[in-house]
């Protein structure tokens, strides 16, 4: 099993520190929810890299469990302690509940080519979200994809019957849990830093999550029989604290924009080809895995079940959520005729 690192006091009475030199000061604190040479380590990285090359400030990554789970590193955001976070929507729809929009099935293409366009030119994605963050106190800089979601499972799955009596983990998002709910599992909220021991152990049966993310956390050890549904891609958000972005210089605001563009732009090109080379490396170490990639057919029977996924999202967000929903949509169609 991979280590994962714990919140210590030392990690935070460090953090605390810096924060009494000066709350705002030139040393800018960012957090994510992976681990290192991850996606959003790769974006952060790069975020650090284009900031400290194009001017005076520096800023501190911190990593998977060093500020403690998902949950912390946010509220460290609101409350001005974090300037920076990376957090996927699966985290923040209790919070910001249109946010899980994400997690209706089938409803995002799987073609990475259609993914990547959408995110670029959805008008959902670039004008609707930032206003819904901005309520929350919260900048969102850059929503971008990391990879098709994957399930793991103690035996392959390959049609709805196969999830009756499963306990599949979830996040702490209650649409996800609808979602597994429909497909036919018991959805199990699990902390991820207690994934690989609920797996080992038998709490839970499997889980979702990116290939690479399955393979840089070992997952495959403990849940070797590996799901292409095709019901969805991993997205993830990158924001700042609103209060202290909109007190930053205009030529502050333009260095992190300047940053957070050029840290897409790195990212997307990592990500490419990122499944396959996770999905070999798996493979290569692991002689009990299994691969099964869903037919039209199999996918269909899935699919079934998408509606009422849908359903519970305009219940729990209301009309506001209806205009998102029928924005997004809108900018797919278009963005797929495009390609056509």
């Amino acid at each position: 099993m991979k280590a994962h690192k714990l919140l210590t006091t030392a990690g935070i009475g460090a953090l605390m520190f810096g924060l009494s030199t000066a709350a705002y000061s030139d040393n800018w604190r960012y957090a994510h929810e992976e681990y290192e040479g991850d996606v959003q380590d790769v974006f952060a990285q790069e975020f650090k890299r284009y900031v400290e090359e194009n001017s005076d400030h520096n800023v501190q990554v911190y990593r998977f469990g060093e500020l403690g789970e998902s949950d912390d590193i946010m509220e460290q955001t609101q409350n001005g302690i974090l300037q920076f976070v990376d957090q996927s929507p699966g985290f923040t729809g209790a919070l910001i509940p249109a946010a899980q929009i994400f997690f209706i099935p089938y409803l995002m293409p799987t073609d990475m080519d259609t993914v990547l366009k959408f995110f670029d030119e959805s008008k959902a994605i670039n004008e609707m979200f930032p206003e819904l963050y901005a309520e929350h106190g919260l900048k969102l800089l850059q929503m971008f994809p990391e990879g098709e979601m994957v399930v793991t499972a103690d035996e392959p799955i390959t049609q709805p019957a196969d999830f009756d009596n499963k306990k599949i983990r979830v996040m702490t998002n209650p649409l996800l849990a609808e979602t597994y709910s429909a497909f036919g599992a018991t959805p199990t909220p699990l902390p991820w830093g207690e994934v690989y021991g609920g797996l080992q152990t038998g709490i839970i049966d499997g889980q979702e999550n990116p290939i690479f993310w399955i393979e840089s956390g070992g997952l495959y050890e403990v849940s070797p029989n590996l799901t292409f549904t095709g019901h969805g891609w991993f997205t993830t958000a990158m924001m700042a604290n609103l209060d202290f972005y909109e007190g930053l210089s205009d030529e502050d605001k333009q260095l992190v924009q300047d940053a957070t563009d050029a840290a897409y732009d790195h990212t997307i090109e990592h990500i490419k080809g990122l499944a396959e080379e996770s999905l070999d490396k798996i493979m290569e170490a692991c002689d009990e895995c299994t691969v099964t990639r869903l037919n039209d057919e199999q996918i269909a029977a899935f699919k079934e079940r998408a509606p009422q996924v849908e359903e519970k999202f305009l219940e729990m967000t209301g009309d506001d959520g209806k205009a998102l929903l029928d924005q997004f949509k809108a900018d797919l169609e278009s963005v797929q005729q495009e390609q056509e």
